[in-house]
């Protein structure tokens, strides 16, 4: 394809850049083959030219469409080089937050610094069982796929992690390790995967420490292989290490620590145990303080060393050696501080009595003065003589830090043999997987030994990867038949020739550490001399002569020569190595002891700032603890190297490369240039380098055509969908090297898939132009024609409008000339009207002006009079008060004189006591009189008032009289014109006449004013206590609105309250069933275990001569075996158990029984517990219930009815006795005897005689009756009073309600209130009459509301009471119904007896009900009722006894009739018709016996009842021939003949025989589901058989009489219903285990992976890692495959006879399964996370809704299982844009967590151009307004979480009696009862 195609406008490419490595730019003009520059546009806008190399003229890379962005396998991508890599590492670690992603058979993990919740037990779970390219990318994906490989192809694996420091290879590794231990368990007690989870604290405590690029850095490298049996779980493990760092132990860089151990006891020197150690604070010691960063943050030593001190006991590591090693610890600390000083210039001196040498001397137990000495001098041997030379201060430092490093390097090793000593086991190992923990390439500003170490054992392990990845492609290749070319690819073979051949590197650096002068300058100038001029990869720095460059894999690395041959040699004073074996401290003997055993084959490296291995083979030659140090590190790590090497190649390798992405430690922050080097360094960029060189896009035929179809035309397209796919893409592109066709793939070259995308894109963008331009189309001209269609309605709306306004204005111009017309009419007659009235005015106005003229005459002639008469009135009146004033001034003068006397006369007697006593004697009748006086000023106030009253009528009657003497005075006008000569002297009386009058008038209208006032107040007042009458009426209905309100609000809050109650007891209920049942899981699987235990030793016990059997003997006797009873399966238990002691460690066995009661023991608590919690949540519900019929009131019960009605009802049975009586006479008649036979006159007399006494008991029991409804109307009579007198007008509605105190006191204070509130009335007026009618007016009122909320309550008691009464008298007369259809059934004699017992009954649950309702009352009656009782029963006694001989006397008497009857046909008889007439055969029919529904079977025959009913029953013939649950029924009817005959050995043999098969059958046929339905249906018929037969008044409510005769009578199975149940349980959890492993494979496959809607979903390119594909293929589940699964498990369970509530409960269970297994791979699986795929999965959820709905099953609670998957699917669809639409996703989406949501909308993946990803911002937008849920942290959904069970009791309506047991069945030996 030329290149023009695809350089042209618009396209992408990718340019280099200083800062971000790579960056994107796009072409702004098509590029054409003479062009020396492209014009390209950054993404911010600028455009810049890009020159082209005139020499190479190489293209820069062009960028992968935008649909291939973020996918999980970089070799999907359709550009492979680095840029592209590069950018899709960071779009997934940036914006997505994924830290994995594939490369080909690599998975690259980018260190988040961040701790992520994607490590949990739920994700394990999730990935367990999973192709490794059906999920994301996971370590626990390397896990599994190395676990898969393992069991399939039977070979061993290893997992390479590497990658540089602080890039998270440890925790990779350890994340792999839990996932095996996880996932496949141990086979021991042992715990061997805990141990090996145990060791990586203690690794990384003496192994780890903190640098400057992370704070918990390995400093060595390990190999853990970890072993499996084989059944490929976990049976122990070995630990291999290389290249220990030991020169941390004495220096440490800035911002570093030493290893964490240091710290660790540092920080808990304060502990008790660790006081011996004389240890401090780490800044106290040289070897902790050198870094000056001794503490961690966020990490807690003392903690840290409580763990590890926690793992090393758990591995086996007693006290006593821990304290051990921490006091060898403890000793190199104290020696690194021990100061060496110069003595002079050739030696050096430790100062006497030095403190932490003395504390180093003890703790190891050596001599101070040994130690000392060997510290400052050495040894030196010739041939002959030995000299003791001095060191100075420098030598003598060097060699005490080469001492502790040895020291430490042994403690190190001791550790790991330890390690490996407690992970090790006695079984043989079947296969391993190894993890292998190792550093990646390392290049620093100065590099070392150190560092070239790593880089040779990185070159060597790329030189594996290399050839591993090209195998790989091979092996491709050649299984598709595809033409194989080699790919030229990088081989570093000449490099590792250079470091490790003949005369290479390490042999140059043994040869010279051999010399006796050897050094580093002469090694370098002999490297020079050899590699220089013959080697391309070795090369001398320009400016050094001791240093050289090695050309690597990843990039050229310069190394200093300084220090390689001291580290090499790695030389430690052999006389101080003696002085430590001299020590009386067992542990550093050991450490020491010669001949020593090695804890690791693969070498050590060890030296001075060296990494030294962790073990060595033992070398038997070695007799001298010199020579031990003969072999140098560089020739140790060689070897080790090796056969890490051949290990590696004998296993399949998994890759994981751990990339840093920046240097700071920042969470989720790429930096670009660091990402680059490490992808160079770890082999990333070389594996898409052999990928690019080839084919590396691959298309399945099926994919291609599902992708490319839009590309096709229809005459393209063939049947055959290969000869399609071949014939379109001929005909796209031209070049037939681009592609290869293989068998079942399409390979295509680099690039081609972008070109195909293009293509695709193009295609899909011309459709979408062509819908757009169609639909614009039609949008035009419907915007046109709704444009005419407006013009043409406006147009005739204005035409219409004008038309009405001229009609308008016509239509004013009319009304305007009527309207003058009559205006001006009204203006004339207006005018006329005011002269009239005007005339009118002034002749009123002249004849009132005459009138009052003439009035005023007369009335001055009226008053002239009256003056008069007034006047001498006067005259006499003064001249009499005068005469009056003389009189009574000479009285007082008289009676003056008189007192004085007296007076005289009482001073003398006030001085004897009988004055005093006289005096208050008077006193007393002067109170007697003033008290007297009072009441007569009281009665006078009374006669005021009175007079008061009738002033106003006074008034009036004045006036009347005025009137009389003004027409009287008229008369006397006449007489005073006839006396004007007195006219003179009475002007001067007329003028004190008119001043009185006028004085009267002025009285006169004061008294008017006052009584107009008075009246208007008294209006005022009667009119307020109107408007007060209206308020109080007002108030009181929205008092009685308001409580009606409160009432209905507070019984809505009462069934709230009880309805969150009854819910929050139910959620207890069902926590206690699911840890019952969970417990009883654990218990079954402990069982189990011990079983398998037994198998296992008994299989391996009959391996003894005459015990072994092969396979098919065993096969063939298994149907022969007879299965023992209970005591003799106990015999056998207890010989296997004997025989597996021998086996065993007896120590296992204990540990199995203590497991096994404590396991008991929790049973029975939790099983108390969940009782105890039911009957609470009884007792709740049940107070519940009290409390809410308290609320509705007590209601009355009239017993007059139901004596009524138990009065027909004896009148109907002694009408139906007296039919009997004349039946029996009428038979009597028919027969031999007379009516009036002796024996018929006998019995008759006897039943009439039992009749009079039956009447004679129902009287008596009436009477008794109606004294117990009278005692019980008087109480409630009594009640009512109560009621009646309470204060509260509403006390009925708030009684009603539950506080009904407080309410009723509210309501009493808002009366008080509106009282307190009125107007002060009693102020009005001086005596109070107002108040004192208002207070009337309120008790009047206050009455009346009283009497009418009594009537109202005594019409709702009358109305509830009539109801409650009615209600009762229906079921009454249901119970006489069905006690008289019972007692028809009954045989005369019975029917007395029923009928009293069933009074009784009746009378002592009347009485029960009176205790309820008020204990106190109904004491006195209860005593009654009992003795009344007592007599009844003796009476019943008696008259049983009576019956019983009238029965007797009756069957006598039938007998003799019969005798008498037979004599007589005898005697009837002629001899001749005896002889003559011929006997004919006549068939007798055989009464049918009457079966009780129980089957007998002998002792002996139990075995063989087991074995046919249970062992061997094939439950698809009884589910399709008999009936639903037989076996429970025989087993049941079985049991119940046992309790008949009351053999309890017999009940517990069959019970426990019946419980241990069916315990037997489901372990042996427990994958069987048709099996596991069926037991499970006959465990729940029996079990509610035991309950429906039990006795229990609860369980026979709806038994015939027939079933209740049928109950159990002697023993009570309680017990045994308990262990019924659990056994219920475990087969439920069984049956949905069972069903879980048959849906499991179909789920992600016919709910995810299928297209139930083709063409919606594309297929996007995928990589070296293929996914399921979604095209249903031959064996592919679809949904219908999952639908029909359902429906065949619903059926099997009808045909079984399940219980409906059972099934809905395992439906629910289903869908739950369903949904949260698709929902976990949903948010496990990016490409899965598409709108196309939302549909997908919203019409796979209503096809099951569609099921649920077909089955009637839809209540079950199954559909809100689905919730979850449903709003995940909405949420793929929704917009997510916008912050509206982020309050839309949080409303809607409130089934799923925060994590689930956030987690989708990362994963949310475009699969077409057109689809938008979702931003970070609106990701952080949803973030934020979730925060606030409280909801678990937990990602995905727990698919092993089962509801908790239950099995409400369904009883049978099958008849015991009428079961017939088929004769396939084998049961012969059992016997109808």
């Amino acid at each position: 394809m030329a290149a023009s195609e695809l350089y042209t406008k618009r396209a992408r490419v990718w340019i280099p850049d200083a800062e971000e490595v790579w960056k994107s730019a796009e072409l702004t003009k098509d590029y054409k083959n003479a062009d020396a520059s492209l014009q390209l546009m950054l993404e911010d806008g600028t455009n810049i030219e890009h020159k082209l190399d005139p020499k190479t003229k190489n293209l820069p890379y062009l960028r992968n469409p935008d649909i291939l962005v973020g996918e999980n396998d970089l070799t999907a991508l359709s550009y492979l080089h680095e840029p592209a890599v590069l950018h899709n590492l960071k779009v997934r670690f940036i914006d997505s937050k994924l830290i994995y992603t594939y490369c080909g058979i690599v998975l690259v993990a980018i260190n988040p610094y961040e701790p992520l919740p994607i490590y949990g037990s739920d994700i394990i779970n999730a990935y367990s069982g999973q192709n490794m390219g059906d999920m994301d990318p996971h370590i626990f994906a390397v896990a599994e796929e190395a676990y898969k490989q393992m069991a399939r192809d039977e070979r061993n694996q290893s997992i390479i992690v590497s990658g540089e420091s602080g890039a998270g290879k440890t925790v990779s590794a350890k994340y792999a390790m839990r996932y095996f231990a996880t996932v496949s368990g141990s086979t021991s007690e042992a715990n061997v995967e805990q141990k090996v989870l145990a060791s990586n604290p203690i690794m990384e405590a003496i192994g780890n420490a903190k640098t400057t690029r992370n704070d918990n850095s390995s400093r060595f490298g390990k190999y853990i292989e970890i072993g499996f049996d084989t059944r490929y779980r976990i049976i122990g493990a070995n630990m291999r290490t290389y290249l220990l760092e030991k020169s941390r132990v004495v220096f440490q860089a800035d911002e570093e620590r030493n290893y964490h151990i240091f710290y660790q006891l540092c920080a808990s020197s304060h502990l008790p145990e660790f006081k011996t150690l004389t240890l401090s604070n780490a800044n106290d010691f040289l070897y902790t303080r050198q870094g000056r960063s001794p503490v961690i943050e966020g990490v807690d030593d003392t903690k840290e060393l409580s763990n590890t001190r926690k793992a090393l006991t758990l591995l086996g590591i007693n006290e006593s050696n821990q304290m051990g090693l921490f006091q060898v610890l403890a000793a190199i600390l104290h020696l690194g501080n021990v100061q060496i000083k110069d003595r002079d210039s050739d030696s050096s001196i430790i100062p006497p009595n030095n403190c932490h040498l003395t504390a180093f001397c003890d703790l190891v137990g050596v001599s101070y003065q040994d130690m000392s000495q060997w510290l400052c001098h050495r040894k030196l041997k010739t041939a002959t003589e030995t000299y003791i030379k001095t060191l100075p201060r420098l030598q003598a430092t060097n060699a005490r830090d080469a001492l502790s490093k040895h020291i430490y390097a042994k403690l190190f090793n001791w550790i790991v043999e330890h390690v490996n000593k407690a992970l090790i086991t006695n079984i043989n190992q079947h296969s391993f997987i190894g993890v292998l923990d190792i550093y990646g390439f390392e290049t620093f500003e100065i590099n070392s030994f150190e560092q070239f170490c790593i880089n040779y054992a990185n070159e060597k392990l790329q030189q594996q990867f290399n050839m591993h990845v090209f195998k790989l492609e091979q092996e491709e290749y050649m299984r598709e038949q595809i033409p194989w070319t080699l790919i030229d690819f990088y081989d570093n073979q000449p490099c590792i020739n250079l470091i490790e051949a003949k005369m290479g590197i390490l042999d140059l650096l043994d040869e010279e550490c051999k010399m006796p002068k050897g050094s580093d300058d002469s090694w370098a100038q002999k490297l020079y001399n050899t590699h220089l001029k013959t080697c391309s990869l070795f090369e001398k720095p320009r400016m050094s002569n001791r240093a050289f460059i090695i050309q690597h894999f990843a990039d050229k690395v310069e190394y200093q020569c300084d220090g390689f041959l001291e580290k090499n040699k790695d030389t430690v004073n052999e006389e101080q190595i003696n002085v430590l074996k001299a020590s009386k401290f067992h542990l550093l003997v050991e450490l020491f002891q010669d001949g020593e055993k090695a804890t690791s084959p693969t070498g050590q490296a060890a030296g001075t700032g060296g990494r030294t291995r962790l073990s060595l083979k033992p070398d038997k030659g070695r007799e001298k603890s010199s020579k031990e140090h003969k072999k140098t590190v560089g020739c140790q790590f060689r070897n080790s190297l090796q056969m890490l090497m051949g290990t590696l190649n004998a296993t399949t390798p998994h890759y994981v490369r751990c990339i840093k992405p920046n240097d700071f430690k920042l969470a989720f922050s790429f930096d670009p240039k660091r990402a680059v080097q490490q992808l160079r360094a770890c082999g990333v960029l070389e594996t898409i380098r052999i990928s690019a060189a080839g084919f590396p896009s691959r298309w399945t035929y099926q994919e291609f055509f599902s992708r490319y179809r839009v590309l096709m035309k229809q005459k393209d397209v063939l049947p055959d969908k290969k000869l399609t796919c071949r014939n379109v893409l001929e005909q796209l592109v031209q070049d037939q090297d681009k592609y290869q066709f293989g068998k079942t793939k399409i390979f295509f070259r680099a690039g081609q898939v972008a070109y195909l995308e293009k293509l695709r894109s193009e295609k899909l963008r011309a459709a979408c132009v062509r819908i757009q331009k169609t639909i614009r189309c039609w949008l035009a001209r419907k915007k046109y024609l709704r444009k005419r269609s407006s013009a043409i309605t406006i147009q005739r709306f204005t035409r219409g409008y004008q038309a009405r306004c001229l009609a308008k204005f016509m239509r004013r111009a009319q009304a305007a000339t009527v309207i003058q017309k009559y205006q001006r009419m009204c203006v004339e007659k207006k005018r006329y009207r005011q002269k009239q009235a005007a005339a009118l005015v002034v002749q009123t106005i002249l004849r009132a002006y005459m009138a009052r003229q003439k009035y005023q005459a007369l009335l001055r002639e009226s008053k002239v009079v009256i003056i008069q008469k007034r006047v001498r009135g006067w005259l006499a009146r003064c001249w009499y008060k005068r005469c009056l004033v003389s009189i009574v001034y000479l009285q007082c003068c008289f009676r003056r004189m008189k007192a004085r006397r007296q007076l005289k006369k009482l001073k003398i007697e006030a001085r004897s006591v009988e004055h005093f006593k006289k005096l208050n004697k008077g006193m007393e009748n002067k109170i007697m009189q003033l008290q007297r006086k009072i009441d007569e000023l009281n009665k006078d106030k009374r006669l005021i008032n009175e007079r008061l009253v009738s002033l106003e009528t006074t008034y009036t009657t004045e006036t009347e009289r005025m009137r009389a003497d003004l027409s009287r005075l008229r008369g006397v006008e006449e007489d005073a014109k006839n006396k004007g000569n007195q006219v003179t002297s009475l002007l001067e009386e007329l003028e004190k006449l008119r001043k009185e009058l006028s004085s009267t008038q002025k009285e006169k209208k004061t008294i008017e004013d006052w009584a107009q006032t008075y009246r208007s107040e008294m209006e005022t007042m009667v009119s307020e206590l109107k408007e007060q009458n209206g308020s109080l009426k007002k108030e009181k209905d929205d008092l009685n609105r308001l409580i009606q309100e409160q009432s209905q609000q507070m019984t809505e809050k009462m069934v709230r309250a009880i309805a969150e109650k009854t819910q929050q007891l139910e959620t207890d209920l069902n926590e206690e069933r699911s840890r019952y049942q969970n417990l009883l899981t654990e218990h079954r699987r402990l069982e189990e275990k011990h079983d398998d235990l037994k198998e296992e030793m008994v299989s391996s016990n009959v391996s003894k001569p005459g015990h072994r059997r092969t396979d098919s003997t065993h096969s063939s006797n298994e149907s022969e075996c007879t299965y023992n009873s209970e005591y003799a399966e106990l015999e056998d238990g207890s010989r296997a158990a004997e025989d597996v002691t021998r086996g065993i460690d007896t120590s296992l066995t204990l540990k199995l029984q203590k497991r096994l009661t404590e396991l008991e023991q929790e049973k029975l608590s939790l099983r108390n517990e969940l009782e105890n919690k039911e009957d609470q949540f009884q007792r709740a519900r049940a107070r519940d219930d009290v409390e809410f019929k308290k609320a509705r009131g007590a209601e009355l019960e009239y017993e007059s009815l139901k004596r009524q009605e138990l009065e027909s009802e004896n009148k109907k049975l002694k009408h139906d006795l007296s039919e009997i009586r004349q039946s029996l006479l009428g038979k009597a008649a028919t027969g031999a005897g007379a009516p009036g036979s002796p024996a018929y006159k006998v019995v008759l007399e006897q039943l009439n005689s039992s009749c009079e006494e039956l009447e004679v008991r129902k009287e008596e029991v009436l009477i008794l009756r109606s004294q117990l409804v009278s005692q019980k109307e008087a109480m409630h009579h009594k009640d009512e009073k109560e009621t009646m007198t309470e204060p509260s007008v509403f006390v009925e509605d708030v009684s009603k309600l539950k506080d009904a105190g407080e309410l009723k006191q509210a309501y009493m204070g808002l009366k008080d209130t509106n009282r307190s509130a009125a107007p002060d009335f009693h102020k009005l007026n001086e005596d109070g009459e107002l108040w004192l009618v208002n207070q009337g007016l309120k008790e009047t009122i206050r009455l009346l509301e009283h009497q009418l909320q009594t009537q109202r309550r005594g019409y709702d008691n009358e109305v509830e009471s009539l109801r409650g009464e009615l209600h009762n008298v229906k079921e009454e007369n249901n119970r006489q119904q069905q006690l008289l259809a019972q007692n028809l059934q009954l045989p005369p004699e019975a029917r007395i007896e029923a009928s009293l017992q069933h009074e009784i009954t009746r009378l002592t649950n009347e009485n029960l009900e009176l205790l309820a309702e008020d204990p106190t009352a109904s004491r006195e009656a209860r005593v009654i009722i009992l003795r009344r009782m007592v007599d009844l029963m003796e009476q019943l006694e008696k008259q049983d006894r009576t019956i019983r001989k009238l029965k007797k006397q009756l069957k006598v008497y039938s007998k003799r009739i019969g005798e008498m009857g037979a004599g007589q046909t005898e005697g009837q008889t002629s001899p001749g018709q005896m002889v003559d007439e011929p006997v004919h055969p006549v068939n007798i029919p055989r009464r049918e016996k009457d079966f009780q529904g129980m089957l007998e079977y002998k002792k002996e025959d139990e075995l063989k009842l087991v074995k046919n009913l249970i062992l061997e029953l094939k439950p698809r013939g009884v589910a399709v021939n008999l009936i639903p649950g037989l076996p429970a029924y025989i087993l049941f009817m079985c049991l119940r003949h046992a309790d008949y005959v009351n053999d309890d050995q017999k009940v517990r043999t069959l019970l426990t025989s019946t419980i241990n098969s069916i315990k037997k059958i489901l372990k042996k046929r427990g994958d069987d589901f048709e099996t596991v339905s069926f037991w499970l249906a006959n465990t729940c018929r029996f079990l509610h058989c035991l309950k429906q037969y039990s006795g229990d008044e609860a369980f026979m409510k709806h038994n015939t009489q027939r079933q209740n005769e049928h109950t159990l009578s002697n023993f009570d199975l309680a017990e045994y219903r308990q262990v019924i149940s659990d056994l219920a349980i475990q087969i439920y959890q069984q049956l949905i285990k069972c069903m879980e492993n048959i849906l499991q494979p179909m789920i992600v496959s016919g709910m995810l992976e299928h297209e139930t809607i083709q063409g919606v979903s594309g297929v996007k390119p995928t990589g070296l890692r293929k996914r399921t594909s979604s095209i249903a293929d031959e064996g592919t589940y679809t949904l219908d495959s999952i639908l029909r699964q359902l429906s065949a498990f619903h059926s099997t369970m009808c045909q079984h006879g399940t219980d409906p509530e059972l099934i809905k409960q395992v439906v629910k269970q289903q869908f739950y399964i369903i949904g949260a297994v698709t929902l976990n791979n949903l948010l496990l699986r990016k490409d899965m996370c598409s709108w196309s795929k939302g549909m997908q999965i919203r019409y796979n959820v209503s096809q099951q809704e569609e099921w649920l709905r077909d089955k009637g099953l839809m209540v079950c609670g199954a559909k809100e299982t689905l919730e979850p998957l449903i709003q995940a699917a909405q949420l793929l669809q929704v917009k997510k844009k916008t912050d509206e639409d982020a309050d839309a996703i949080c409303s809607m989406c409130l089934a799923l967590t925060t994590a689930q949501i956030v987690k989708v909308l990362n994963l949310y993946t475009p699969v077409n151009e057109f689809e938008e990803r979702v931003s970070v911002s609106f990701i952080r937008t949803i973030q934020t307004r979730l925060r606030d849920r409280c909801e678990s942290p937990q990602l995905l959904m727990d698919t092993k979480m089962i509801y908790p069970v239950t099995f409400p009791f369904s009883p049978s309506s099958l008849a015991l009696e009428t079961i017939q047991i088929p004769s396939s069945l084998n049961l012969g030996f059992l016997t109808r009862v």
